[in-house]
């Protein structure tokens, strides 16, 4: 991540737990890794993160007790993105009669539909760059066009590698997902928990196009393979290296391909 990525370097909160302790966490640009025992507070500090920004960009009040840094100074928010482990069996009747696919039956499938909308937004943007690249006769925008081009193929790749052993493909002639599987086209739908996870994951990144964001994942390893826990940092950093990456995670596999180094005890940031 460059120097002038805008990231957030510091979290404080104050009054956290009936105003008996306090949170002060200088972070890192690229990779945050939350750790500690059950019920110590992780999931809190991030829940609490996330509703101050949620009301920084409504243009509402910030929510008292809690004070961002950004870097650089003069930035006051940044988009981002949240992954949370739980997968609720069903939706409310409420959100399901603003729906019309009858595929959707729990927060993942929720999740994917609206990135489905994304991706088609995505889709079209990176259409646009391409055609307006190779449009300009120097041989250097060129290039770049080329390589925008391969994002969209390195996602699909990803994806065909991490699902192989179910004999399952993106289908690429499909601007929406779908999948190959055993001969048979399915949607997104009709993959497992564990699978929709990572899809919704790599999914949110990419469609982000490369732009600086915050992606806070509150234990995300729940519904994935050990392989894939031990992959899930290093591909997000692939598809969006100006993403910082803001998670708590109980799972030790998430941090063997060399992240130790990025996980902060919720002990050493907290005082009385």
């Amino acid at each position: 991540m460059s120097e002038q990525t805008p990231y957030i370097r510091r979290i404080e909160i104050e009054s956290l737990w009936n105003g008996r302790r306090h949170v002060d966490w200088t972070l890192r640009p690229d990779v945050n890794i939350l750790s500690g025992v059950n019920g110590v507070g992780k999931s809190t500090i991030l829940n609490r993160v996330v509703l101050h920004l949620l009301n920084v960009n409504r243009l509402e009040r910030h929510l008292e007790g809690v004070r961002l840094t950004f870097s650089p100074r003069h930035v006051e928010s940044l988009d981002f993105d949240v992954i949370r482990s739980f997968d609720r069996p069903a939706l409310s009747d409420e959100t399901l009669n603003q729906i019309t696919d009858v595929h959707l039956q729990s927060e993942l499938d929720l999740n994917l539909y609206q990135l489905q909308r994304k991706y088609l937004d995505y889709q079209v943007n990176l259409s646009n760059r391409i055609v307006a690249l190779f449009t300009n006769m120097d041989p250097e925008a060129q290039q770049k066009a080329k390589k925008i081009a391969q994002d969209k193929q390195h996602f699909q790749d990803i994806v065909d590698d991490l699902f192989k052993e179910t004999g399952k493909t993106i289908c690429r002639d499909r601007n929406e997902i779908y999948f190959n599987s055993l001969g048979e086209v399915i949607p997104c739908y009709k993959l497992s928990s564990g699978e929709k996870q990572m899809l919704i994951i790599l999914l949110s990144v990419l469609v982000q196009n490369h732009q600086p964001y915050v992606l806070f994942m509150d234990e995300p390893e729940v519904s994935l393979h050990v392989e894939w826990q031990q992959r899930l940092i290093a591909l997000i950093r692939q598809l969006n290296p100006h993403a910082q990456i803001i998670m708590t995670t109980h799972s030790p596999a998430v941090i063997m391909d060399g992240w130790a180094e990025c996980v902060t005890d919720v002990q050493d940031i907290v005082s009385q």
